[in-house]
């Protein structure tokens, strides 16, 4: 039976995205090989150079498919906050805590930044601030923040921050302790915010 061309298009992205981010998550952007993972793929450089240009465009597809998924992850822990505070510091802990974990270490806060640079130049970076300054300004609306911080402004320091944060655990001799370290700082950092900092920030 004929298969649909998008059907096909979709599953050669999947295998090629799903080879690199093995490679890319084991041995590193540097070491991986475009010719070992369009092998291991079943496909050709040919394929990978026609669905993401080169090796960095597959690296920002690696990145993409991980991003959702830690997007996803983040949106079920905060889901179960009391508060919308709470929910707003656990979105936030919870990003920076993954740094723990060697694939999203590696790929997201060491070689995801050396190869493209800025992570909030990203294109995955807007969706972030925005969600961000959504909350903001209902904890505005609320009076949980104080009124004289502009909610936009707030999320891009908050998301330079976070992303520091992620880079600096990713990048540490000592990971759990370094994250330790800065989720505590962190929050604290956000707690400035409140307006009446107490119960709602525990």
């Amino acid at each position: 039976m004929h298969r649909p061309r998008k059907e096909m298009i979709a599953e050669t992205r999947a295998k090629l995205i799903a080879a690199a981010r093995q490679a890319f998550g084991t041995i590193g952007y540097a070491e991986a090989s475009m010719d070992d993972f369009t092998a291991s793929a079943g496909l050709t450089r040919g394929a990978l150079y026609h669905h993401f240009g080169d090796k960095k465009g597959l690296l920002e597809a690696v990145i993409a498919e991980i991003d959702g998924e830690m997007a996803a992850r983040v949106n079920e822990v905060a889901s179960r906050a009391p508060t919308r505070w709470q929910r707003f510091v656990d979105e936030c802990t919870t990003y920076i805590e993954m740094a723990l974990e060697p694939e999203i270490q590696r790929i997201m806060f060491r070689d995801g930044p050396a190869v493209l640079g800025d992570p909030a130049q990203w294109s995955n970076a807007n969706a972030c601030v925005g969600s961000m300054t959504d909350h903001l300004t209902a904890l505005q609306g609320e009076g949980v923040v104080v009124p004289g911080v502009d909610p936009e402004t707030a999320a891009r320091l908050i998301n330079g921050a976070s992303s520091q944060a992620s880079q600096r655990i990713a990048n540490s001799n000592d990971p759990e302790a370094t994250s330790r370290k800065v989720v505590s700082a962190f929050k604290q950092l956000l707690e400035g915010l409140l307006k009446e900092p107490g119960p709602q920030s525990n």
